[in-house]
């Protein structure tokens, strides 16, 4: 089995910048039990500028394009030298990939992309991969890690896409506003009552909301992708979303055939 998780800034980093040492650890140690359980997996890791801001001392998240940018290119290096080395412990050799729309309008670079995610699968490597934010312009850019986990999963036949949020799944209302609100275990279909429940980011570190989530949902089901979106604040939920137990809200790939 192959699937795709996407991990959101929120887990991966404190309000500050600085990396969520207990979490990315965890997350870690898990995947590497799943790894070697049997399963194929890709990791969508956001993070980048916000480590760059912890590791540049920069006490707000910057609005300038340039400033993003720098911010990402020391970030990322931050975020790599940390997967690198928990991964490590548990034997396990990580990739890193950054791309851009580009990437996937091109018809070249889209096959050599989807060639060497299936390379590095063969050799039993993890692809970490994020968006180019040190080059991306508004042209090429595809603006958040919600939408490219689903074309990452969609370009690599996943069969399952797993958003690992700071929210336990979709609800019937705004859990932060409505206490009664509901989580919605099962989505079949995404209807407009099923999009009008989205609503925007409760993270301050992180850009993606459920907005981002609903449209990387109608992505990857349309292409017979299963997608579901959990709480990421302890990585054991995985097991659970594996397992088909009740957590989350699952979103139902549509059959090809």
């Amino acid at each position: 089995m192959r699937i795709v998780i996407k991990i959101g800034t929120s887990t991966l980093a404190y309000a500050t910048g600085h990396p969520n040492i207990r979490h990315i650890e965890n997350f870690c140690k898990v995947v590497s039990d799943i790894k070697n359980a049997g399963y194929e997996v890709i990791i969508v890791s956001s993070g980048a500028v916000s480590m760059g801001r912890g590791k540049a001392a920069v006490a707000e998240r910057p609005t300038e394009l340039s400033m993003k940018q720098a911010l990402a290119a020391i970030g990322q290096c931050e975020l790599m030298y940390t997967y690198d080395k928990y991964f490590g412990e548990y034997n396990h050799t990580v990739a890193q990939l950054l791309l851009t729309a580009h990437n996937f309008i091109d018809p070249q670079q889209y096959e050599n992309l989807i060639s060497t995610m299936h390379k590095l699968l063969e050799m039993g490597v993890i692809p970490i991969i994020n968006e180019n934010d040190t080059v991306a312009t508004q042209e090429l850019n595809i603006g958040d890690n919600d939408t490219l986990g689903a074309r990452v999963a969609v370009s690599v036949n996943a069969d399952l896409l797993v958003l690992l949020s700071d929210i336990d799944g979709l609800y019937t209302a705004d859990p932060n506003k409505h206490p009664e609100a509901e989580r919605i275990a099962r989505v079949e279909e995404i209807t407009p009552e099923i999009e009008a429940l989205a609503g925007g980011s409760a993270s301050k570190v992180g850009t993606g909301g459920m907005t981002t989530k609903i449209e990387a949902a109608k992505i990857a089901t349309s292409a017979g992708t299963d997608m579901v979106i959990a709480n990421g604040k302890d990585p054991a939920v995985l097991y659970d979303v594996l397992e088909g137990k009740d957590v989350g809200t699952k979103f139902v790939g549509r059959s090809l055939t």
